[in-house]
């Protein structure tokens, strides 16, 4: 580990980096806050502006400006908004700050009321401002974290990493922060007792009575605790002492922990019990999620309909010896089978040699337009007709042929439990690049997360991750 700056400590310096992070909100906050104002302004009076008519100054209204903008930065702080974080998506970022923008307006308007009896600030205005404040801030603090991410991939504000469990969970972990350098996360080392089977050459700096220690010697930042086998009491012993030492705790569950998200109480006419699992997908639920199906997909087809057509012309011209569409067997709701439609992408017959195989990056089955098509995803559009029909779903578990269902079946736990709902065209593990040739068993726990934690919110961020998902995924071939 390269010896930090003589005089100064690691710590002494991410503080100075946090502190500018946290004015830097601040200042592009109040600035996007009142740039949101000015345009909405400017939305209410256009017309009268351009005609030359007598409308009130942007100034007149600054009193009130001031309230609202005091309130929403408050909302801020409450929704935490002010402490960095790394690694939150877009996604995450927007909804946070849709929430916060949102509860500081509500208070805002109940102080103006309060104070001023009537709200002299045209309700067009307001409305206005509303929508541009949430776009704006959320692009500039975009912005922001892209630039903070750009530093912190060249070693700035780098933030060290502590696993404990150097098991396969821990190892996927590593895995995790090494192929993401923007988090700017190092990993020091492994803390374990000898209970998990660690791969040869794995550093393992000592066991959980050396936790404090070396969070000490190596200015640990963030522990991150990936070992299912700890007990309730040696996590909470973890966990206070990380909290002494003003370092920050992350848990990686096993598929035990996972389930166990879903563990309430309950009672049965008055005896106590503990309910496992509230299904999430049933009832009104279910009929919301396939309504929304129905009415996307159908739009989509509609909206699509140039683009599937100029991609079925250019599939048949540059491969005219067979289909435009393939149809693939795979496994659905209930472990039923129905037929997937793609646009072809790879030559006809590209699996009478080998049978039923996974596609892989250098793969010379695929044609030259199905090598684009996969990496755009673009041959996974005829889909829409599987969602419309009601063979699939916008989200869900990918679904797979029956000869790799009844592998997997057998060697990974719980994995039938990701045909409970329907398979979707894009999924949680999808969405977090677990596709192509990656693990099932942490596809597996991702697919189980979605389906016991569904909510359409859930829904609709993941449909958002998956156009960003788009453009970075590796794994798409």
């Amino acid at each position: 580990m390269p010896a930090p700056a003589r005089g100064v400590r690691p710590a002494s310096r991410r503080s100075v980096l946090r502190l500018v992070h946290v004015v830097a909100l601040v200042l592009a906050d109040v600035a996007m806050l009142y740039v949101a104002y000015r345009l909405a302004y400017l939305a209410r009076y256009r017309v009268a502006l351009r005609t030359g008519a007598e409308v009130p100054s942007p100034e007149t209204y600054h009193d009130v400006v001031f309230i609202m903008a005091a309130c929403v930065l408050g909302a801020f702080a409450l929704y935490r908004l002010y402490i960095p974080r790394r690694g939150l998506s877009r996604i995450d970022l927007l909804y946070s700050v849709s929430l916060a923008v949102s509860a500081g307006f509500l208070a805002g308007l109940a102080v103006i009321v309060l104070t001023y009896r009537s709200l002299e600030l045209p309700r067009l205005v307001l409305v206005c401002w509303w929508a541009a404040a949430i776009a704006a801030v959320w692009l500039a603090r975009a912005i922001l974290d892209t630039i903070m991410r750009r530093f912190r991939s060249v070693g700035v504000d780098t933030a060290h990493v502590l696993i404990i469990g150097a098991g396969e969970p821990g190892q996927i972990v590593r895995e995790k922060i090494r192929h993401a350098p923007e988090l700017g996360y190092r990993v020091v080392g492994f803390v374990d007792d000898g209970r998990s089977e660690a791969p040869p050459g794995t550093l393992v700096l000592g066991t959980l009575a050396d936790v404090v220690s070396l969070i000490r010697r190596h200015h640990v930042g963030e522990i991150v605790i990936a070992a299912p086998h700890l007990e309730q009491r040696e996590i909470l012993e973890i966990v206070a002492a990380a909290a002494r030492e003003r370092v920050n705790v992350k848990l990686f569950p096993d598929i035990v922990q996972i389930m166990s998200t879903e563990v309430t109480p309950s009672d049965l006419s008055g005896l106590p019990m503990v309910q496992i699992r509230d299904v999430a997908l049933r009832g009104w639920n279910l009929a919301l999620k396939r309504t929304v199906d129905i009415l996307v997909s159908a739009t989509a087809l509609v909206l699509l309909a140039p683009l599937l057509m100029l991609l079925a012309l250019l599939v048949k011209l540059t491969s005219s010896d067979g289909p435009v569409f393939y149809a693939q067997e795979r496994v659905g709701l209930d472990g039923r089978p129905f037929q997937l439609v793609k646009f072809r992408s790879m030559h006809p017959d590209a699996e009478a040699q080998t049978g039923p195989v996974w596609a892989t990056a250098d793969d010379r089955r695929r044609t030259r337009l199905g090598t684009f098509m996969r990496r755009w995803s673009l041959d996974e559009l005829p889909q829409l007709v599987n969602v419309l029909l009601g063979d699939m779903s916008l989200v869900g578990p990918r679904p797979e042929r029956p000869h790799f269902v009844e592998q997997f079946s057998r060697a990974v736990p719980r994995y039938t439990e990701r045909h409970n709902e329907r398979a979707g065209m894009t999924g949680w593990a999808q969405v977090n690049g677990l596709r192509g040739q990656t693990s099932i068993e942490e596809r597996t726990k991702y697919d189980v997360f979605y389906i016991e934690n569904w909510s359409l919110a859930f829904d609709v961020k993941i449909l958002l991750k998956t156009i960003g998902a788009v453009f970075r995924d590796h794994n798409a071939y």
